[in-house]
């Protein structure tokens, strides 16, 4: 990628910033690659709720951080790049309350499809996900763990 602001110190969207190739390595996930160091170390699970910056990283929704972070994870498989970061974390959240082998199972095979035909939104996912995890002050206490 090329610099992320201008000579006026303006933002660079990220599409005109990305080459060719990284556009290509971006669309097919190759840039994930490095990260199954990771998964072999121990830091990183191939499942799990994906890593957010800190600034996104609301605590009301620490849930999400008692799991080991994925590659690929519940909010990927249903919008990945084009949801909200507030729907990424009802996802994630979600995902924590819902973990299983066969959910596991699930994502790993609609991240492939992912792969193959791009992002989509899933609206029935993530309106489950906010109907079953209800306001934010039950998120809130229900959810960040006890000390």
């Amino acid at each position: 990628m090329r610099a992320a602001h201008d000579k006026r110190l303006g933002r660079i969207p990220d599409d005109q910033r990305s080459s060719a190739v990284g556009r290509m390595l971006r669309r097919t996930r190759l840039d994930e690659l490095p990260q199954l160091y990771n998964v072999l170390i121990g830091d990183m699970s191939l499942v799990g709720p994906r890593p957010l910056l800190p600034c996104d990283q609301s605590p009301e929704y620490a849930a999400r951080l008692l799991m080991r972070p994925g590659i690929t994870g519940w909010a990927q498989v249903n919008g990945g790049r084009i949801i909200s970061t507030f729907d990424k974390l009802i996802l994630d959240i979600w995902y924590v309350q819902n973990v299983s082998f066969v959910l596991d199972l699930r994502i790993a095979v609609r991240t492939m499809k992912m792969i193959l035909f791009g992002d989509r939104i899933n609206t029935d996912a993530i309106s489950q996900a906010r109907n079953q995890l209800g306001s934010k002050t039950a998120l809130r206490t229900t959810m960040v763990p006890a000390e």
